[in-house]
């Protein structure tokens, strides 16, 4: 049953009833306003269709409790402005998240950066080794450079094991020490993130 005239307080009345004839009145009176100000804001005639179609699906899910407020057309602008501004959060959070995505993508180095970055780190962990004690960096070259395990270097070295691990530790620790000491931070985080 159609309305012939506009009465709010009457169509509201219906609407808790769940009267569709009674929704569509008061959305056809409403749509264009909220239309207007949701796309002011937004700055685009989808998400401000999106906006208008989002304030009516939550006035129909409360159409229950609709005729307890008292002035209709405050409460729907005050639904329709908070939907808006979180609209244009999380527009905002998109924006945000795309330009550090860009950044972080922009960071990442090309393959003429990486080569460059591992032959100035190979350089460094040459000079690294040739300044640790002659025993330190004998037993390093065995371990890192030969592949031979702590039990083959300390039998080849007629030394003990534990000797052994406490050369290597020593030797790795000075080469990180030396390494970070000349390597800036960017290319030493460039480095690993090529590494890993």
């Amino acid at each position: 049953m159609e309305i012939p005239t506009y009465n709010e307080k009457e169509l509201i009345q219906r609407l808790a009833q769940g009267n569709d004839a009674a929704f569509a009145s008061l959305f056809h009176h409403y749509r264009h306003r909220i239309y207007v100000i949701a796309f002011r804001l937004l700055g685009s005639g989808s998400q401000a269709e999106d906006a208008v179609q989002e304030v009516f699906m939550k006035m129909w899910l409360k159409r229950q409790v609709l005729h307890e407020v008292e002035h209709f057309k405050a409460y729907l602008f005050t639904v329709a402005r908070n939907h808006i501004f979180t609209s244009l959060k999380l527009l905002a959070r998109e924006q945000r998240m795309e330009t550090e995505l860009s950044a972080a993508v922009s960071a990442i180095p090309d393959e003429k950066d990486v080569h460059i970055i591992h032959k100035e780190y190979e350089q460094i962990l040459q000079r690294a080794i040739a300044q640790l004690p002659p025993q330190q960096c004998l037993i390093y070259k065995l371990s890192k450079e030969e592949g031979l395990k702590r039990n083959e270097i300390a039998a080849r070295l007629q030394l003990s094991p534990e000797t052994i691990k406490v050369h290597l530790a020593n030797a790795m620790r000075s080469i990180r020490a030396f390494c970070l000491a000349r390597m800036d931070l960017n290319t030493f985080l460039c480095l690993i993130w090529f590494l890993s």
